[in-house]
């Protein structure tokens, strides 16, 4: 007996670690990374791709961006959503259109990235391609819209979009559009919730097969998006509000609730929604600055001046330091989620290239460093496979099946 006791006692200190849990050897984290199919479903690098600097095919480093072909590979990331985002202008028809010729540039640009990187990367649209592109040691990109300002009041756009391989839209931004109302809105609700256009929105994203996406909307809005769809709905990147209070996170009914329609909440890597800022650092204060330039001078600067100014965005963390959350932060979210309503309604949306990023997981290719907390923590490799993209999937695939096909 005492032989044994000698035996295990150096393991079981080698592998305990200063946050309680038991370090888990890096061989078998890579192996269990591997083993599962991931998908982050949300970044913004379609917006980096507009730029003719940007390559996304050679392996770049922040703050040029976060993502590109080679880290995914690196991060074992096998699908990713790119995200045709624009921001929320003042809904004029001249406003509109720029949004609607900004959101096609940005799908075009995608599809040109995949076309001229074939051997790395491949557009994809329906849930099985993921796993289908993955086994050709390909990555499957998808295409996702971020804000549905470029639809207008057109209803015909959301076909138009979904035929350009648009698979989800996250209803508004950080305003109220025509669709719905914000969580960020500074002016406050307009619709009380949900539009009359806005349920026209969701019924024919049902028909199509198009997910919902309801990160970003308001609290009413949610509510009157579950109660009409007749699909479950995503929140792209989202995290929780309990641990983190920002308007844009989801409460613990807004989840539960979320997970009876069948839904899954994807954490956001995002730090303000991680953990609540310091409001008093140098950071926050610099980027409340860039955000009030950018909600009320970008749309009006030249080509130049956008340069310049993406450019200040992207060195903001460099030039005022800030400590970011951790990984174990992120963890927690996903703990949290868990223990409220199950394992099966959480997964992973990065926002990277849109402010996304922590201490541990700057970029795509530290993606397996989530999946070595999880085994930290006890999660096995079936919870694992859930999260990294067994749930979102199960939602995409329900999606499709309930969708009209007479289309």
């Amino acid at each position: 007996m005492k032989k044994i006791v000698v035996m295990i006692l150096p393991l079981a200190l080698v592998f305990v670690v200063s946050n309680g849990f038991a370090k888990v050897p890096e061989k078998l984290v890579k192996e269990v990374h591997q083993k599962v199919l991931t998908v982050d479903t949300h970044c913004d690098t379609p917006m980096a791709m507009l730029d003719d600097n940007f390559d996304i095919g050679i392996k770049n480093s922040p703050p040029q961006s976060r993502v590109d072909f080679p880290r995914m590979k690196e991060g074992g990331l096998d699908a990713m959503f790119f995200a045709a985002f624009t921001s929320q202008r003042e809904r004029t028809a001249e406003n509109t259109e720029n949004a609607y010729n900004t959101a096609n540039r940005m799908i075009e640009a995608t599809y040109a990235a995949c076309n001229k990187y074939s051997t790395l990367a491949e557009v994809a649209t329906k849930s099985s391609d993921a796993a289908r592109i993955e086994k050709s040691g390909k990555c499957a990109i998808y295409i996702g819209m971020e804000n549905g300002f470029p639809m207008g009041t057109d209803i015909n756009r959301v076909k138009e979009f979904y035929n350009k391989g648009v698979r989800y839209i996250t209803l508004c931004h950080s305003s109220n559009n025509d669709i719905c109302d914000s969580s960020t809105d500074k002016k406050g609700p307009e619709h009380d919730g949900l539009s009359g256009f806005g349920a026209e929105v969701v019924k024919e994203m049902n028909k199509l097969g198009m997910m919902v996406d309801v990160s970003h909307i308001s609290d009413k809005s949610f509510y009157d998006v579950i109660k009409l769809s007749k699909a479950p709905v995503i929140a792209s990147h989202s995290s929780v509000r309990a641990i983190a209070h920002h308007n844009r996170n989801m409460n613990d009914d807004m989840i539960k609730t979320l997970a009876k329609n069948g839904g899954v909440i994807q954490i956001c890597l995002l730090d303000d929604y991680i953990k609540d800022p310091d409001t008093t650092a140098l950071y926050y204060q610099k980027r409340k600055e860039l955000n009030l330039i950018f909600d009320t001078k970008f749309d009006s600067m030249s080509d130049e001046e956008k340069k310049v100014f993406r450019n200040e965005w992207k060195l903001l963390r460099e030039k005022y330091p800030k400590t970011l959350p951790t990984v174990a932060d992120c963890v927690d979210h996903i703990d949290y989620v868990k223990n409220l309503v199950g394992i099966d309604y959480v997964g992973i949306g990065s926002d990277f290239d849109g402010g996304g990023g922590l201490d541990g997981c700057a970029d795509v290719s530290q993606f397996p460093n989530i999946t070595a907390e999880m085994l930290e923590r006890g999660y096995t490799e079936e919870e694992i496979k859930k999260v990294w993209g067994g749930n979102f999937f199960r939602v995409f695939s329900a999606v499709e099946k309930m969708a009209k096909h007479d289309l």
